[in-house]
C-alpha cells in the first residue's frame, strides 16, 4: 500500500501544478480584453448560430470553472465570471463549450462513447476500489478463490473509469480546436487574444491528460497487486 500512497501523491501533485497554472493562465488572459466588446455568451450564441445550432440555449452557472455542455437538455453552461465578461479567457472557453454542442450536433463518435459511457461509470467508479482492496484481503494476490474474482471484478469496473478518461481526451481537444479555429476564421479575436485563447485552452486539456494518466497508472498498479502475487 506504501507504493500506492506513493503513487497516489505524485498524480495528486502533478495534478494540483497543472491546475495551478490553468487558474493563473485563466486570471492573466481575463485581462486581455477583446477588442469585439462580446460577452461570452454572445461569443456562445454566435458560435452556435454560425454552425446552424439554434436549440441549445445558452446558460449562466454558478462557480468558477464550472462551465460545461450537457447534452441532455442542450445547453451550454458558463460560469457566471465567462457569461458576463468580455475577455481572452471567456472566449476560449464559450467557444470550447460550443465545440462540444457542435460536436452533438455533428454526432461525434467520441462524444457519443463518452456519453454512453457516463451512467455505467456513476455507477462503478464509487464502488471500484473497494472490491479490489477488498478482494486482495479476501486473498486474491495469492490467487485464492472468491477474493480473486471480488478483486477481478473491482479491476474491470476500474477500467471502466480509466477507459471514460482516455476518451475524454479526443473530445475535449478536438473541442477546442474547434473553438479555436472558428474563432480564427470568423476574426473573432485580434492574434494578441487568440494566442491568449490558445494558451488557456492548452492548459485546461492537460488537467484531462493527468488525470487520464492517473487513471491508468492506479490501475495498472492494482492489476499488478491482484495478478503480480499469482503462482
Amino acid at each position: 500500500m506504501i507504493g500506492y500512497y506513493i503513487l497516489i501523491g505524485a498524480i495528486a501533485l502533478v495534478s494540483w501544478l497543472v491546475s495551478s497554472q490553468l487558474k493563473r493562465k485563466f486570471a492573466k488572459y481575463s485581462k486581455v480584453q477583446l477588442r469585439n466588446g462580446l460577452s461570452g455568451r454572445e461569443i456562445a450564441e454566435k458560435m452556435l448560430a454560425d454552425n446552424g445550432i439554434y436549440d441549445v440555449e445558452v446558460i449562466s452557472t454558478p462557480g468558477k470553472l464550472t462551465d460545461h455542455y450537457n447534452p441532455k437538455n442542450k445547453t451550454v453552461n458558463l460560469s457566471e465570471s465567462v457569461y458576463n465578461q468580455r475577455n481572452a479567457a471567456a472566449a476560449a472557453v464559450a467557444a470550447h463549450e460550443c465545440g462540444h454542442a457542435v460536436q452533438h450536433a455533428q454526432a461525434y463518435s467520441a462524444l457519443g462513447m463518452r456519453s454512453a459511457l457516463v451512467p455505467i461509470v456513476s455507477v462503478t467508479s464509487g464502488m471500484s476500489q473497494w472490491l479490489v482492496i477488498g478482494g486482495l484481503i479476501l486473498g486474491a494476490g495469492a490467487g485464492m478463490g472468491l477474493g480473486f474474482y471480488v478483486a477481478v471484478a473491482g479491476l474491470v469496473f476500474m477500467g471502466f473509469a480509466t477507459l471514460f478518461s482516455f476518451i475524454t481526451l479526443p473530445v475535449e481537444y478536438d473541442a477546442s480546436n474547434r473553438a479555436l479555429a472558428w474563432l480564427k476564421n470568423k476574426n473573432m479575436v485580434t492574434p494578441e487574444e487568440y494566442k491568449g485563447s490558445e494558451d488557456a485552452l492548452k492548459w485546461a486539456a492537460r488537467t484531462y491528460l493527468v488525470a487520464a494518466i492517473g487513471a491508468l497508472a492506479s490501475l495498472l498498479y492494482w492489476a499488478l497487486q491482484i495478478f503480480g502475487g499469482r503462482d
